[in-house]
C-alpha cells in the first residue's frame, strides 16, 4: 500500500509558477513510477507527467512541455511538479498518482494509487 500527499496548489496569475509536491508512505517508494494527472471542469482527467521510480526517464504531455518539470526525491520518497509560465487553461485539481509497473505509463487506468489533488487556478 502506498498513501500519496499532493500540496503546493493555490491561486497565480497568468505567466506565474507554483511548485506541486507529492509525499509517499507506506511500500517502497522507488520501486514506483510517479505520474501528474489533471482534472478540469467539464473535462476527464488527463495525463499531464510522469517519471520512473529512478528518475532517469520522463515523459510529457504537449500542452506542457517545455514549461512543467517534473523531478523526484527518493530520500525523501517525494515527487515534484514544477510549473512555469502557467496558462489559464492550466487550471483543475492536480493529481499525483504510483505505478508499480512500467517506466513512465500515461493512461489513468495503469496507476495503482492515487492521491485526494490539490487546486490550482490560474487566473488570466
Amino acid at each position: 500500500q502506498v498513501q500519496l500527499v499532493e500540496s503546493g496548489g493555490g491561486l497565480v496569475q497568468a505567466g506565474g509558477s507554483l511548485r506541486l509536491s507529492c509525499a509517499a508512505s507506506g511500500r517502497t517508494f522507488r520501486a514506483y513510477a510517479v505520474g501528474w494527472f489533471r482534472l478540469a471542469p467539464g473535462k476527464e482527467r488527463e495525463f499531464v507527467a510522469v517519471i520512473s521510480g529512478s528518475g532517469r526517464t520522463t515523459n510529457y504531455a504537449d500542452s506542457v512541455k517545455g514549461r512543467f518539470t517534473i523531478s523526484r526525491d527518493n530520500a525523501e520518497d517525494t515527487v515534484y511538479l514544477q510549473m512555469n509560465s502557467l496558462k489559464p487553461e492550466d487550471t483543475g485539481v492536480y493529481y499525483c498518482a504510483a505505478a508499480l509497473f512500467g517506466l513512465g505509463p500515461t493512461s489513468v487506468g495503469e496507476y495503482h494509487y492515487w492521491g485526494q489533488g490539490t487546486q490550482v487556478t490560474v487566473s488570466s
